[in-house]
């Protein structure tokens, strides 16, 4: 396997996969469904998104992660990661995490920001396993979300 940089023509292959994992969103390991993963969604978020990667493996599309800068600058949004559920467990997330942090650093960015839904205990926990911290709480589409945040020096 390996993680490049996400093109807008990505966006029907990832679709497939998402589809063929029999999950709505890209978002389901964190449980919150803001992406539209049709695949105009899909180049969409891509295309707006300051960072976006793809790991790939024999049979396609196995994870995505889409992160995008704050107005200011020190900070980063992750705004996606997904892994197909068949490849849960390989160091998918781990690698396209440090992926972001390697991209975002460049840039001067030194923080990353997740946003994780109340009711999502597994997403909670693999947050603060990779360093995530709670910073506060904010009203999502989902319903109330923790925000958490890490150094990105700690994800690379």
């Amino acid at each position: 396997m390996h993680v490049r940089a996400a093109r807008p023509d990505d966006a029907e292959a990832l679709r497939t996969a998402v589809s063929r994992a029999r999950e709505a969103t890209v978002f389901d390991d964190i449980g919150s469904p803001l992406l539209d993963v049709s695949a105009a969604g899909v180049r969409e978020a891509a295309t707006e998104a300051e960072w976006s990667f793809l790991m790939e493996g024999d049979d396609g599309p196995v994870g995505v992660a889409i992160a995008h800068p704050d107005g200011h600058g020190s900070e980063a949004e992750l705004l996606a990661l997904w892994v197909h559920p068949s490849h849960a467990g390989e160091g998918v997330a781990d690698e396209l995490l440090a992926r972001v942090a390697s991209s975002v650093t460049e840039r001067g960015v030194d923080t990353l920001r997740a946003s994780v839904p109340g009711d999502s205990p597994g997403a909670k926990e693999f947050f603060a396993a990779h360093g995530f911290a709670p910073r506060g709480t904010r009203r999502g589409p989902a319903g109330d979300e923790s925000v958490v945040a890490a150094d990105v020096n700690a994800l690379r």
